[in-house]
């Protein structure tokens, strides 16, 4: 990893880390901060949602990026994710969870989370992809007035025509590839559920009752025509675009 393009990726950058054990919250914090130039902690829920409120108000923006914690007292990630959504649905969370708790990460995987990790944490990895997703978000704000996105040095997606682009060269896709591409690369790395894939894929083919297999043919065959396409599967819970 480029440590250089990992602070050109995070130095403007603000993120808010919500964990209630008081050790692991300092240890972290320290790894935070040697990465992102502005981290702010909360101990619960609740006081997570106070802060994320007055630093919208003293800012009038939001995080660039939240990490929580899922089992907190007063309010817990689940409730604090479906908060921060209602206030703005484009907010960015990573979700750090014991290896017990994989049944609060399904409802979270719903709500649209962009990433989590199980404690305890394995840094390397952590660091690993939060490059990637910083990377996502600098080429993101980039993007952000643009019809054009950049996947990758080789790759770009044009928003309005749904084309994608090697080079100055189009891409042929079939209908239901491009229908995938566009849900990934619009959810902006968030985790979209196999159910949800389905649902907008096949929506109009109602002589079809399509189930994960056609999903996962429809992938197969995407990534053999695009390899650099980085389509990253997450066991049990869905598909999205793992930026490179």
């Amino acid at each position: 990893m480029d440590y250089g393009l990992l602070k050109k990726y995070t130095k403007n950058l603000n993120v808010l880390f919500v964990e209630d054990d008081v050790d692991f919250r300092k240890e972290f914090s320290e790894l935070l901060l040697d990465i992102f130039p502005n981290v702010t902690t909360a101990v619960d829920g609740l006081d997570a949602l106070d802060k994320y409120r007055k630093y919208y108000k003293d800012t009038d923006k939001y995080y660039d990026l939240i990490i929580s914690d899922i089992k907190m007292p007063n309010y817990d990630g689940v409730q604090l994710v479906d908060s921060l959504y209602k206030i703005n649905k484009n907010q960015l969370v990573i979700i750090l969870s014991a290896r017990d708790e994989f049944g609060y990460l399904l409802p979270l995987v719903n709500l649209g989370i962009h990433q989590f990790f199980t404690k305890p944490i394995d840094y390397n990895y952590f660091l690993d992809d939060i490059f990637k997703l910083c990377n996502q978000i600098y080429h993101d704000n980039l993007n952000k007035n643009s019809d054009i996105l950049r996947i990758n040095e080789s790759l770009t997606w044009n928003k309005k025509r749904k084309k994608l682009m090697r080079e100055d060269k189009a891409i042929e896709l079939t209908k239901n590839e491009i229908l995938f591409l566009e849900t990934i690369l619009n959810n902006n790395g968030v985790i979209c559920t196999v159910d949800k894939l389905i649902d907008i894929i096949w929506a109009e083919e109602f002589d079809l009752s399509p189930d994960i297999t056609h999903l996962k043919s429809l992938i197969y065959r995407l990534r053999k025509k695009v390899p650099d396409l980085h389509i990253k599967n997450i066991y049990g819970m869905g598909y999205m675009h793992d930026s490179k």
